[in-house]
């Protein structure tokens, strides 16, 4: 298949993986509606539940940045047409990923306990769930960056909306019998058995071959670094928050605070299956002009168009949104609006580190890492209360996105054609 042919069908299923992420994001929303309403007469529980399935995104980091490392050099081989070297890249990278994925797992028995134990996870129970979820989502992490690399984004989104509906299907009858945050998680490992229908189509999978090329090259562990930095940064501004209301926050105030940054963190995560297209999308080319780099252009914009046309829909419609929830109390009322800003900012922040991570610009990528970390600093210093975190959200996020914007703008006019460097292979 010709490279031009493939990068248009990338596109054309692109879309459709944006469409159907879109309906599952909305099922995501069911069901934190659903279990937000049953938790309703067990204070803490809801805001319990939403910090600690946030917290199993940070154990299972590891694993997170060797995906987005080989999805980005899978799809640079697949899109260009070079089979052979595809096939043999698989080949050295499913040794690799096995090795992070075993040492992943020791990580997270290593430090669940003592993480559990900084955020006030009350239960050893939870603990033990959270241990379950990030093995089980650490094992599956291989299937999503064959999916993502080889473009097949109509398969992924199939595996994404039967995994929203699993967690629906799971979630409300047991938090019905038993509202806990306990059965909430636990529909987190539910959520990884729609992988097994990837099994249909095992026949399409890259043929195995005796050839395998080490992916472990000079630019691949440069790579790996930078795919650390955008890691880090992007759980950070997307959650970091939640687990400092964990730490810090009553239990009124932290199922008040868990509704309201559900609804706004809901802004990014609707139009996030945009970024996903624009990074295979730009990974898969050595260099971006004409045509091509106006339609990464376009998804950027659509993407940031999306993200403030959703912001200034949920801060309108922020008192319906929270009935729903049954949570429309005057404190949750009082925090969308700056969680929406924030929300918004964390979004167009997003947006540039995927730009950046798909284009090997390292020192933008470091600078995202680094002001998350930054970000995750002040908060945890200075956000002790709601009133405190949400005056600090909006100013830190914004400062964030204004000093990144600068730079990226800098960089983008100095690379008006952008040449990724080939691995050595």
């Amino acid at each position: 298949m010709k490279s031009g042919s493939r990068t248009l069908k990338l596109l054309e299923s692109g879309v459709i993986f944006a469409a159907i992420g879109f309906l599952a994001t909305i099922i995501h929303n069911l069901f934190q509606i659903v279990l937000s309403r049953l938790f309703v007469n067990t204070p803490g529980e809801f805001g319990l539940m939403n910090s600690t399935v946030n917290l199993i995104g940070y154990l299972g980091m590891p694993l997170a940045i060797a995906t987005q490392a080989v999805t980005h050099y899978v799809a640079r081989f697949h899109f260009s047409g070079d089979d052979a070297r595809l096939h043999g890249l698989l080949a050295g990278c499913r040794k690799f990923l096995l090795h992070i994925t075993i040492a992943g797992s020791v990580i997270a028995i290593i430090l669940v306990k003592p993480l559990g134990d900084f955020f006030h996870l009350p239960r050893m129970a939870l603990t033990l769930i959270v241990l379950a979820c990030v093995l089980g989502n650490l094992w599956s992490s291989y299937i999503t960056a064959l999916c993502q690399g080889l473009g097949w984004f109509k398969r992924l989104a199939l595996i994404g909306l039967l995994a929203a509906i699993a967690r629906l299907a799971f979630g409300w009858p047991t938090a019905y019998l038993w509202p806990m945050a306990e059965w909430g998680v636990l529909a987190s490992v539910v959520m990884v058995l729609p992988n097994l229908i990837l099994l249909f189509w095992r026949h399409d999978f890259p043929k195995r071959t005796q050839t395998s090329i080490s992916p472990w090259t000079p630019e691949f562990v440069q790579f790996i670094i930078v795919a650390s930095a955008y890691t880090i940064g992007a759980n950070i501004f997307n959650t970091g928050d939640t687990l400092v209301s964990q730490k810090y926050f009553s239990e009124a105030n932290r199922d008040a605070y868990s509704a309201a940054e559900k609804l706004a963190v809901g802004l990014v995560t609707a139009v996030g299956p945009l970024l996903t297209v624009l990074f295979i999308h730009r990974s898969s080319r050595q260099h971006h002009h004409g045509d091509e780099l106006w339609d990464q252009l376009k998804l950027l914009g659509l993407y940031a168009f999306g993200l403030v046309c959703g912001g200034l829909c949920l801060y309108v419609l922020r008192g319906f949104c929270l009935k729903l929830f049954h949570r429309s109390t005057p404190e949750a009322m009082a925090m969308i609006g700056r969680l929406t800003i924030s929300m918004v900012f964390v979004g167009l922040l997003q947006a540039i580190g995927t730009w950046s991570l798909a284009s090997r610009w390292t020192k933008i990528s470091l600078l995202y890492g680094g002001l998350g970390l930054g970000y995750w600093a002040v908060l945890l210093a200075l956000g002790r209360t709601p009133a405190a975190l949400l005056q600090i959200m909006p100013l830190a996020t914004g400062s964030a996105f204004a000093i990144l914007f600068v730079f990226w703008i800098v960089n983008l006019r100095h690379h008006k054609t952008a040449a990724p460097v080939e691995p050595a292979g």
